[in-house]
């Protein structure tokens, strides 16, 4: 597929994104939702994008729920699921196991349900203890209740040679009172009680941004034209870009307008949208380049010499495209280091 743009900026569409892809795949934590609720314009935009023909799946690291909890809960904020439109980190990671370990195999699971009902929806028996035999010790995020001799039964079996596996890494999880820890913090925890070891292990992760969350998703939708929609660079598009597949930045989670402007390669999405009305919309062109100016809008972006700089009005987030274009270019295959300068202030983001 040819784009006239260039290759350094947000892409544009020709019609609204609804219409050129099959299946969205969607975050939730900080796209749909933040601390339970839904997001400002989240329901209407989805439902209107649903009843244009688009599936929507949702497509989540956090391993502790299980689909049918996540598919009521949607359900319940005005965006109707089944536990079919909802896949997990704790789906990929079973499937993962399964593909290493035995038939019906025990499994010493560190997490909370969506982790245990996903390992047994593969045929594999649960246990408790590193004396249990198990074939595989599997990491999830446990939430706020876990008890800590959870993470000493991991460790035994670990250091013991057990195969290590995480449903993800995430260092940090979005609550609605603040940043709590993720699972990948308990992981490293597993892997400090490890490290003593002439060879420490290494735990095979499934989440995204790999490819095993990526593979189960497709397996589970059957999307031939996904477009991933998320809120996190290091999470939702690295693994965009790892599956070859576009995506679309949203503004309302963990990502705001400075690290999108700063983003290394494969960190930057197809497109950015300030919610997910953008679902809804053209993505507007990102002109010009050949004199390092580039233009969408009313606003003209360009790398000055310590600073980016931004002239014009109009669309706030036509001038953060702009800027983007100006940034990415001046950055070629690393992170933008100019001062964002006064431009995200004038947009207000």
């Amino acid at each position: 597929m040819h784009h006239s743009s260039p290759a350094a900026a947000p892409r544009p569409s020709a019609g609204a994104l609804h219409a050129s892809y099959d299946t969205a795949l969607l975050d939730l934590d900080g796209v749909v939702y933040a601390g339970g609720e839904a997001l400002p314009h989240a329901v209407d935009a989805l439902a209107t994008a649903r009843q244009s023909g688009l599936r929507l799946a949702y497509v989540t690291n956090n391993a502790a729920r299980t689909p049918q909890t996540v598919a009521a809960h949607l359900t319940e904020l005005g965006v109707p699921a089944t536990a079919d439109d909802v896949i997990t980190s704790a789906q990929a990671v079973a499937r993962l196991v399964a593909e290493h370990v035995p038939a019906g195999a025990p499994v010493l699971a560190v997490g909370a349900e969506g982790l245990r009902v996903a390992l047994e929806e593969r045929g594999l028996s649960v246990v408790e203890s590193a004396d249990d035999g198990p074939a595989a010790v599997v990491q999830g995020y446990g939430g706020p209740q876990m008890p800590w001799g959870r993470l000493i039964e991991a460790a035994l079996a670990v250091q013991r040679g057990v195969p290590w596996f995480a449903s993800n890494a995430d260092l940090t999880i979005p609550s609605g009172r603040g940043i709590a820890p993720g699972n990948g913090s308990a992981v490293e925890v597993v892997r400090i009680a490890t490290r003593w070891m002439r060879n420490p292990p290494e735990p095979r992760i499934a989440g995204k941004p790999l490819p095993p969350m990526h593979r189960e998703t497709i397996l589970r939708t059957g999307a031939r034209r996904p477009l991933v929609v998320g809120d996190r660079l290091d999470t939702d598009i690295e693994g965009a870009h790892a599956g070859r597949v576009d995506s679309l930045l949203v503004l309302t989670g963990v990502t705001d307008a400075a690290q999108l402007l700063s983003a290394r390669p494969d960190h930057r999405p197809t497109y950015v949208a300030r919610d997910l009305r953008g679902l809804l919309e053209p993505q507007p062109e990102v002109a010009g380049g050949a004199d390092g100016r580039f233009g969408c809008g009313g606003w003209k972006a360009y790398a000055g010499a310590d600073a980016l700089e931004l002239s014009g009005d109009g669309e706030p987030l036509d001038g953060l495209r702009a800027l983007c274009a100006a940034a990415w270019t001046a950055a070629g295959d690393g992170g933008c280091a100019l001062d964002p300068g006064k431009g995200l202030e004038r947009l207000g983001l």
